[in-house]
């Protein structure tokens, strides 16, 4: 057998330089490049590789271990979880700080490989800088804290272990059904040491990346369900856009008259103004979808995870005899609230449920009456968006301005906040890939470094990234790496005066202001509700090498989103909003637990209208549905 010697680093970049993924016959590289922060627990290993034998995996340097996994996965989620970049830290700080990542692209199913460099394998210098002495053993060190926010977790103690390790990698990034972060540890003195691997390890591989077809029976079942449903409902989740099921659902849809209600990361999969787009449901629903699943006797949920957002915390769906289908990849996110499971992949799977399900009578009617739900939602969404009189403009018309000044095929990206859930009930998009926010781990600080993973993955795209000032505050280095790497963002930054979704929810529930807004320390009171302390947004982004405008109007905002689209770099806008003006829920809940006892008589009267809210509630479970009294 013909063999190479390399060390465990050369070996790992080697082999990852020859993984390829293929679906529908289109085959593109699995690991397009490697995002990375050098230091001693990885820079004489990994880093030597890279420069040495990794010249087929470009390099981008990032400014921070946790925005480097946030690029990485919102390029996976651009490329419909195609391709994943490899993230490489050093041991301890470096490391722990790309756990948040990890934990955000499991939460999505959105794959990515990490490589932190771990402790001594041969425990002789131990304990080594940074190392976490726990009293259970010597094996575990700090990032034993990725397993429980991986899919697949390994620490490699001798050179062989890669053979198995590496390719068991790549197929969980490769499966639809298990993405999310995969981590391999890789001890520093581990990564250094050489081996005679098998040539054969470093040959081309394609993984295909298959479209999973449920058995026939799933497929009767749930096409016999849909026939005798008087009121359906397909809700869109993400699954969709991954599986590129955008024309597959307008076919059946168009087909079988059911309207369709979408969720944060399933936004687009029809395009706003498509007459069976009722928009979004859930505790951030608009009017339209939440008034149709509140009587719909069937929900079809396509490659959603039914997160508690989209259920309204379980209160969304009131007909006493409702049924759910769920269309996964996932058998577990299939099977979520008792449903009938149709384990598919969500294109194969609309394909064959259009050619088993007749054709309904009941479409006219049923059309009439989606048309008046729309209608009405339209308008509700054009009052919102409409620019107010007022001094300072709301945040609903900051995003009706940008999405106005936006191309059809610009992407807007956003995470974490009140502005995700505005941005669901008023972004009009009409490109599958026009919309993407981050909502499954809700994270602040991934926007600027999403967008840029974003506009790694889709040069030709203008990409604008909204941003709160609390988030941006969090992790906003990545502008730097935007600029070095020649990636252009548009940086909308719509400044609230601190945690202002948060403040709202806390006084909504009968708490006074408390902790949240960027106040100084009022010596007086000892507490933080002096005056608002000012941020020079504008001078702070020009620091880090962007051009930055601060606006004071919606005109202004309009000419500098226009100026900045033929800026040769990243540029930020600013705009001040009014604290107090926040977009409407219609008819979504969320269940956020109330004190049950308190001196604030706000929260007392707060706790009774939970209390109120709760008894919608319902339980489902395969055979059951029932409400938590029962």
């Amino acid at each position: 057998m013909s063999t190479r010697r390399l060390t465990v680093a050369q070996a790992t970049i080697r082999f990852l330089s020859a993984q390829y993924s293929q679906r529908d016959g289109v085959r593109q590289r699995l690991i397009p490049g490697v995002f990375g922060i050098f230091g001693h627990g990885n820079v004489t290993g990994l880093g030597q590789a890279l420069d040495e034998v990794g010249e087929d995996l470009p390099f981008v340097r990032a400014q921070n271990e946790q925005a480097m996994v946030h690029s990485a996965v919102a390029y996976a989620k651009m490329k419909n979880r195609l391709q994943a970049w490899m993230c490489t830290s050093s041991i301890g700080p470096g490391a722990t700080n790309m756990v948040t990542g990890a934990a955000l692209a499991t939460v999505n199913r959105l794959p990515v490989l990490l490589m932190p460099g771990d402790i001594f394998a041969n425990r002789v210098p131990h304990p080594v800088l940074q190392q976490v002495e726990h009293p259970l053993g010597p094996d575990i060190s700090a990032n034993d804290c990725f397993r429980p926010v991986s899919r697949f977790f390994d620490r490699i103690y001798r050179p062989e272990q890669l053979l198995a390790s590496l390719p068991e990698a790549m197929r969980v990034l490769t499966d639809p059904a298990e993405a999310g972060a995969v981590t391999i540890a890789m001890p520093e003195d581990i990564q250094t040491e050489a081996f005679d691997f098998p040539e054969s390890f470093f040959a081309e591989r394609t993984w295909h990346v298959r479209r999973a077809e449920a058995s026939r029976e799933e497929f009767d079942t749930a096409a016999d369900i849909i026939a005798r449903a008087e009121r359906p409902l397909i809700i869109a989740g993400g699954g969709v856009l991954y599986s590129e099921a955008s024309e597959a659902l307008d076919s059946f849809v168009t087909t079988h008259g059911i309207p369709v209600a979408e969720t944060q990361a399933g936004k687009g999969a029809l395009p706003w103004n498509h007459p069976w787009n009722l928009g979004p449901v859930g505790a951030n629903g608009g009017s339209a979808a939440n008034a149709w699943a509140h009587d719909a006797d069937l929900v079809i949920a396509i490659g959603t995870r039914l997160a508690d957002f989209t259920t309204a915390s379980k209160t969304a769906f009131q007909h006493p005899e409702v049924q759910f289908i769920g269309i996964n990849v996932n058998a577990s996110d299939a099977a979520k609230l008792g449903a009938n499971t149709v384990v598919a992949d969500a294109q194969a799977a609309l394909r064959r449920l259009n050619e088993l399900v007749p054709v309904s009578k009941s479409i006219p009617g049923r059309q009439e009456q989606v048309a008046a739900l729309k209608t009405r939602w339209d308008e509700q969404v054009d009052a919102l968006r409409k620019p107010v009189s007022a001094p300072v403009p709301t945040q609903a018309n900051v995003i009706g301005v940008v999405n106005e000044v936006a191309n059809d095929r610009d992407v807007m990206i956003c995470a974490a906040g009140g502005m995700p859930g505005d941005l669901l009930k008023l972004w009009r998009t009409v490109d599958p890939k026009g919309y993407h926010v981050e909502y499954g781990y809700s994270c602040m600080g991934y926007e600027i470094a999403g967008g840029l993973g974003v506009k790694m993955a889709a040069p030709d795209r203008e990409v604008y990234v909204m941003v709160g000032d609390g988030s941006y505050l969090m992790l906003h280095t990545e502008i730097v790496t935007s600029i070095q790497e020649g990636r252009k963002l548009t940086i909308v930054l719509v400044d609230n005066s601190g945690f202002q979704c948060i403040r709202g929810l806390q006084m909504s529930s009968g708490s006074p202001s408390f902790g949240n807004e960027l106040r100084y320390r009022d010596p007086q009171s000892g507490r933080l509700d002096g005056p608002f302390v000012p941020v020079d947004f504008v001078k702070n982004a020009e620091s880090l090498g962007a051009i930055a405008v601060e606006t004071s109007s919606l005109e202004e905002l309009r000419q500098a989103l226009e100026d900045a689209k033929s800026n040769d770099r990243t540029t930020l806008v600013s705009i001040r909003v009014d604290t107090e003006a926040r977009v409407p829920s219609f008819d979504g809940w969320w269940d956020v637990p109330i004190a049950e006892v308190s001196d604030e008589a706000g929260v007392n009267t707060a706790r009774l209208e939970y209390e109120e809210a709760a008894q919608a509630q319902r339980y489902f479970a395969p055979g059951i549905i029932s409400f938590p009294a029962d």
